[in-house]
């Protein structure tokens, strides 16, 4: 998605920091601004989302297997365990191709629509694996969005 000038500044200078707490910082400075929404919130639009949810979910079972995600309005969170021979960035570059073309089609718009880059983090053990879990699913709850995780729609904690 176009972020706004900002939020690749920040992204940029991230990915030249060796201190891990200076990227920590600005890590958390990134994910301040896409929580309150900044930037183009293409994912807004109920039929984006679900273009975005249903390809996150799509490859489940058979290139990966989902254990937590969350379409937010500027961008989108995924914890994924990979099966054998699927890289994630291979996966990721699906995921933006084929929902790219989709809105893009959908919003009559041209043109790039998810930032060049993506963070990742390698889950290190259970307690990482349980913090990661609820960032995701409290991220609409924390952005205002909703009152519990259960009530977004476009996660995994949806409830009907």
């Amino acid at each position: 998605m176009q972020s706004p000038c900002v939020i690749e500044k920040l992204k940029e200078f991230y990915r030249e920091k060796s201190d891990p707490k200076q990227a920590e910082e600005l890590s958390r400075q990134i994910a301040t601004y896409e929580d309150a929404g900044v930037g183009r919130c293409w994912l807004r639009d109920q039929e984006c989302a679900r273009i975005v949810a249903e390809a996150i979910c799509y490859f489940n079972g058979e290139r990966y297997d989902l254990i937590e995600w969350c379409v937010m309005p500027n961008h989108v969170h995924v914890i994924v365990n990979l099966r054998a021979s699927y890289s994630f960035e291979n996966i990721v570059r699906s995921w933006k191709n084929y929902t790219a073309r989709r809105i893009n089609l959908h919003v009559g718009n041209a043109g790039r629509l998810w930032a060049t880059d993506y963070f990742d983090r390698v889950i290190r053990d259970e307690e990482h694996l349980v913090r990661a879990r609820r960032y995701v699913r409290m991220n609409p709850v924390k952005a205002g969005l909703c009152h519990t995780p259960e009530e977004w729609r476009w996660s995994s904690a949806y409830k009907e």
